[in-house]
């Protein structure tokens, strides 16, 4: 817990919480919504996930990084690049623009750029953040792909199942736990491939095979520099799916480069309880800015 002992960057994975946010809630079957029918069970739970977190940690800036929409850089590599995913639920779509209103009133920064995912955003200025400042950033987010960008200034916080539990991975602790280097997070996606982003690594090669391999060979280069020594049929299956095992790993990888940027006062966390108790007035969630601890005037 930092409390604030030192400057830390928290990044926030919007993307991540409010979709958690909402379905923790939808599930129920039972909406929030305005006396005007405006659907903010996301929007609620955003702000008790995002708040708890920083009680929590004790982050001196924040940022909240989104995606924009449309098509990505990874879309353009492989087509069907999350392509197994449902349109988002009818409810939750007027509150993409609504959650980025009430992060503005908290006066944190929304960053996202055309062409890239939030996660890119996110490893942008963390790398930023990190290299150039003294600042320590850690990650907020339920994504377990954020993990290839640990190193010893920054952490990722995975949210776990219920409120304030979480697992905060660190070099260490990832080694820990998953007997893995965070850049050996991506060669693990480049063979076993990821389900949920609907791509397809090397056929055949599974989380176990995957481990087993990146262990022993410490890279993807090492295990193609020793394809003789692997069984016939592992070897078979990655010397049939070459490109893909390639393009996988492409896909798997932050890109750390974005053109984004947010100075250093910008993002200071730093609330204005009139303004903050005005929109959550407005959103008929006077509640939340008591359990904030925010002055109701």
């Amino acid at each position: 817990m930092n409390q604030r002992n030192e400057p830390t960057l928290l990044l926030v994975d919007g993307m991540a919480v409010l979709f958690r946010a909402f379905y923790a809630t939808s599930a129920s079957g039972y909406i929030r919504r305005t006396k005007a029918g405006l659907p903010t069970n996301a929007v609620y739970g955003f702000i008790r996930y995002f708040w708890d977190a920083v009680q929590t940690f004790g982050p001196s800036h924040v940022i909240c990084c989104w995606d924009m929409g449309g098509k990505t850089f990874r879309g353009e590599e492989y087509a069907a690049y999350k392509g197994n995913r449902p349109e988002a639920p009818n409810d939750l779509i007027p509150q993409f623009e609504l959650i980025r209103e009430v992060m503005d009133s908290l006066n944190i920064p929304n960053i996202g750029a055309a062409g890239y995912e939030a996660d890119d955003c996110i490893g942008t200025l963390a790398k930023y953040y990190t290299e150039q400042t003294d600042m320590n950033v850690m990650v907020l987010t339920g994504d377990h792909d954020m993990l290839q960008l640990i190193n010893d200034r920054t952490s990722i916080i995975i949210m776990k199942k219920g409120h304030g539990n979480y697992m905060v991975y660190t070099p260490e602790s990832l080694m820990a736990e998953k007997q893995l280097t965070p850049r050996q997070v991506i060669d693990m996606k480049g063979l076993m491939g990821d389900a949920s982003d609907n791509y397809p690594g090397v056929r055949g090669i599974g989380e176990k095979t995957a481990l087993k391999l990146v262990q022993e060979y410490d890279s993807i280069e090492g295990i193609l520099d020793n394809l003789d020594k692997l069984t016939p049929s592992v070897r078979k299956k990655i010397e049939n799916d070459l490109d893909m095992l390639h393009l996988s790993r492409k896909l798997a990888e932050i890109h750390c480069a974005v053109p984004v940027a947010c100075a250093l006062d910008m993002c200071e966390l730093r609330l204005d309880p009139d303004t903050v108790m005005d929109k959550f007035e407005q959103l008929e969630m006077k509640s939340l800015g008591s359990w904030m601890g925010v002055a109701i005037g």
